[in-house]
């Protein structure tokens, strides 16, 4: 049973990305003008009218060219944790969109998601099992988060950033572009497409999120749903034992999701044989304040990672099923490649290469 529908302007101009149909091409003379406005900011960093600066470590930034989500978040963390398996001690940055905040703040386990970005909150909440430390700040300024993590964690020696690709101000060492199934869509410059800036450009690796990548080059990576869902208290629930109750009607399943691809989630749980009574999909990012739960039928409430750390507070008894990600070797050995170049360079320590 379908869900509430996303918004009718955004489903519109998602469906027209995906080819040069009538309103891509009327609006592509606007799109023109974006490019052209996007060409001249970057000319405007490299001939030095507006200052790009450095911070005392190397930056690693995760981005995408393409509006909306990409699975960006995953390939943070599995990145962090791949930073940690060589011995480095890396720290996360982020614009935390969608947060009521503007100032430059710390994330911690417990800080709200509405306070810091849902992005933010489920990297700290997720990166702080176990004994290993990760620092993550936010700020509507990468390299003021950057600054401010490096003063309260002065051992920090690497940099990841959560997007920024387009925030030409803080320099970067190493650029990875995620792409998921959509590729680039209609290769149109928003608004008539999706881009967000001209396609191809210069970055280190790129690295495709979906199940089938829309174009030939770069590496590929795996997602799938953890075996299990977690209550907010961290107890788990394998994801068998609540299909076999969907099934027999016996929990009657609410699935909700406020991520770019909502569908793909749902198709995932369908997956792993979850009857879905009911779905919703909703915007990327969204609070979920004004969302009123369905009270009719006694639903059993699942839910993304990302919307559990905004759900949880109001409905504790929501169950989040993790997605996990799994970069093809090819991926890791190639980031090592370009690790190891650093470390050269700067006197990184070089710690182990795993594959």
């Amino acid at each position: 049973m379908a869900g509430s529908p996303r918004p009718t302007v955004e489903h519109t101009l998602v469906r027209a990305w995906a080819y040069r149909g009538w309103l891509a091409w009327l609006l592509w003379p606007v799109s023109l003008l974006f490019a052209s406005l996007v060409r001249c900011r970057r000319m405007m960093y490299r001939i030095g009218v507006f200052k790009v600066r450095r911070v005392g470590v190397p930056v690693i930034v995760v981005g995408n060219v393409v509006a909306g989500g990409s699975g960006k978040t995953p390939v943070v963390m599995a990145v962090v944790r791949h930073l940690q398996a060589r011995g480095l001690n890396p720290g996360v940055v982020s614009r935390g969109y969608g947060r009521s905040t503007e100032d430059c703040r710390e994330v911690l386990p417990d800080s709200p998601a509405q306070e810091v970005g849902d992005e933010p909150a489920l990297i700290k909440r997720t990166l702080s099992n176990g004994s290993v430390l990760t620092p993550v700040f936010v700020a509507s300024n990468r390299f003021d988060a950057a600054t401010a993590l490096l003063a309260h964690y002065p051992l920090t020696d690497v940099i990841v950033c959560d997007d920024g690709l387009q925030h030409l101000a803080l320099h970067r060492d190493i650029n990875i572009c995620v792409f998921d199934d959509r590729g680039v869509g209609n290769g149109f410059m928003l608004p008539a497409g999706p881009l967000r800036e001209p396609w191809p450009r210069p970055v280190d690796v790129v690295l495709h999120s979906g199940a089938h990548p829309a174009f030939a080059s770069g590496y590929r990576a795996r997602r799938a749903l953890a075996d299990h869902a977690i209550t907010c208290d961290g107890t788990q629930l394998p994801l068998g034992e609540l299909a076999k109750s969907s099934v027999l009607e016996h929990q009657p399943i609410l699935a909700v999701a406020a991520i770019a691809q909502p569908e793909a989630f749902f198709a995932m749980l369908r997956g792993r044989g979850l009857r879905l009574a009911k779905t919703v999909a909703l915007p990327d990012h969204y609070t979920f304040d004004s969302w009123s739960r369905p009270s009719d039928r006694g639903y059993t409430l699942i839910c993304t990672e990302k919307d559990a750390v905004k759900l949880w507070s109001a409905h504790p008894d929501a169950l989040a099923v993790a997605l996990v990600f799994t970069p093809e070797p090819a991926f890791v050995q190639a980031l090592d490649q370009l690790l190891d170049t650093l470390s050269a360079k700067l006197s990184l320590p070089h710690g182990h290469t795993t594959s």
